[in-house]
């Protein structure tokens, strides 16, 4: 249960149709806090709760993110879950292991999912927070995002994708920040989750370092109870932990 947000509350979750973000909206859905869950994907979703709206918004169009919120906004949702992201689609997109492999109708898309979308929810979502009370944005970045923890290299577009967003998240939450003096913009790291974002590189995972959605979800969302106004701008990974830039 979190308990740092008031009850009957609603919360807001995009990428709604992958693993981690049905995980966040059935657990929210499941906890006595929140009267309400608006489920955001590409489709229709069943799931399994009466408390679990679901709304077809397609991140790659701005008035799609902004019809949405203008639905949202006489609910002043304290809680907004950013769950979308993007590593591979089949064989034409797959995590660039040498400069050589770069493309640019690739990066495009890598990032208009990974970091453009976000911004455009970003700035149709802060303004429907409440002013009053603990408001919460998160979106779910990567540790291959920080650049002063890259020590491999690989994965180009992925990695500066995340770092991109990362930076996007800083930057939202000093303006955000001077008028929601009680709200916090963040980034989350789930760990190696088993969706279909991490199937074809699960091999070299250790098996305990391998979450369920649910797991990784529940651990996130406990981090999202704990912080506050004085976390905003920052990365956490899944125990609470900050991530470098």
């Amino acid at each position: 249960m979190l308990k740092s947000f008031p009850s009957g509350s609603t919360a807001v979750v995009f990428g709604a149709g992958g693993g981690i973000g049905r995980a966040f909206a059935e657990l929210l859905a499941a906890d006595p806090a929140f009267s309400a869950v608006v489920a955001c994907s590409r489709r229709p979703l069943d799931m399994s709760s009466a408390k679990i709206r679901s709304e077809i918004v397609d991140i790659l169009d701005e008035n799609s993110i902004a019809s949405v919120a203008a639905t949202l906004k006489p609910l002043a949702p304290p809680l907004v879950l950013i769950a979308t992201g993007i590593l591979h689609e089949g064989a034409s997109l797959q995590p660039e292991k040498t400069w050589r492999h770069l493309t640019l109708e690739n990066m495009q898309q890598v990032f208009a999912v990974n970091t453009m979308a976000p911004a455009l929810i970003i700035k149709h979502l802060l303004p429907i927070l409440p002013r009053e009370g603990k408001s919460v944005l998160a979106a779910l970045s990567a540790r291959v995002g920080s650049i002063s923890d890259n020590g491999i290299g690989g994965w180009y577009s992925y990695r500066a994708s995340k770092a991109a967003l990362n930076m996007m998240l800083r930057t939202a939450s000093i303006e955000h920040s001077r008028r929601w003096k009680e709200g916090a913009v963040i980034g989350l790291h789930p760990g190696t989750v088993d969706t279909d974002l991490s199937e074809p590189f699960q091999g070299a995972v250790p098996g305990k370092q391998l979450f369920t959605a649910k797991h990784s979800a529940t651990e996130m969302l406990a981090v999202v109870d704990r912080i506050g106004p004085a976390d905003t701008g920052q990365v956490f990974d899944y125990s609470g932990k900050v991530v470098a830039f």
